[in-house]
């Protein structure tokens, strides 16, 4: 028998001093982690008409999750799911922030349809909280339109895979009557279409700086206080447009700005 001792892999010699390190941190509640450099993702920079904009993936533990014990939410997202690009999380708050203007005079605008699936979202949230207001959900149904040098990505006529039968044909399936389609480009074709003289919650889902511009400039004179624009496109490095539109309208002082991580940027009318 070889009475010789067997080499220690570095592997093993790391492996015994990060135990014994743990062990010794451990008496005062930390512990040492080891970053496996595959997994990590570096912060992304941009420079684009002269502005910078910095990137990440944001990863949350143990968040509180209210849309699993939705069961009528969780219903309807599930019919509705393949008719919309946008994610459970942001579905979920466009639902929270009807409730939220229940208080506020005026109507429900969407402006970036699809295939409907927000638009029907809203109305079903509308018919069940704010019944005396009307959705108005309009669309080119040609694609994203005005796109310019200010878009990061968007050259024009993207998402033109929609019709309005589509959007149509899904609000009468969920059984709602407070819905108004509208189609052509907003506000320039349909903006004198809408009757409402208020708009309480408008979804601005445009992709591109010109059009959503646009639409600001017709719906904020029309917005009470505590009345909210929110553009689903804000924190997409695919959208910079939208996120120096938002920001621009953040330094005017006129709204309440909220970011959240799924995205969305909030503005709320003081």
């Amino acid at each position: 028998m070889n009475s010789e001792s067997q080499p220690v892999s570095s592997l093993t010699i790391r492996e015994r001093a990060s135990g014994a390190l743990n062990t010794f941190l451990g008496w005062f509640g930390y512990a040492f982690i080891r970053v496996v450099k595959s997994d990590y993702v570096p912060i992304r920079l941009y420079e684009h008409e002269r502005l910078s904009f910095a990137y990440e993936d944001v990863k949350c533990d143990d968040v509180l999750a209210p849309w699993i014990l939705d069961q009528a939410f969780q219903e309807i997202h599930n019919r509705i799911e393949n008719h919309t690009l946008v994610d459970l999380f942001r579905c979920y708050e466009l639902t929270q922030l009807v409730r939220e203007v229940t208080h506020v005079p005026g109507d429900i605008l969407e402006v970036g349809v699809w295939r409907g699936g927000t638009g029907v979202l809203l109305a079903d949230a509308a018919r069940k909280w704010k019944p005396q207001a009307h959705v108005w959900l309009c669309d080119t149904f040609a694609g994203v339109v005005k796109a310019t040098s200010r878009d990061s990505q968007y050259t024009g006529g993207e998402h033109a895979d929609t019709s309005e039968d589509i959007v149509r044909t899904l609000a009468l399936a969920e059984g709602l009557d407070n819905i108004t389609l509208l189609k052509g480009v907003f506000p320039d074709d349909t903006g004198a279409e809408i009757s409402a003289s208020q708009i309480a919650l408008c979804h601005i889902d445009v992709d591109v700086y010109q059009s959503a511009a646009e639409i600001v400039a017709w719906v904020a004179p029309r917005l009470a206080p505590g009345a909210i624009m929110v553009f689903d496109d804000y924190g997409f490095s695919s959208c910079r447009g939208i996120t120096q539109l938002v920001d621009e309208l953040r330094e005017t002082g006129e709204w309440i700005y909220i970011y959240n991580l799924n995205k969305h940027a909030i503005l709320i009318k003081r």
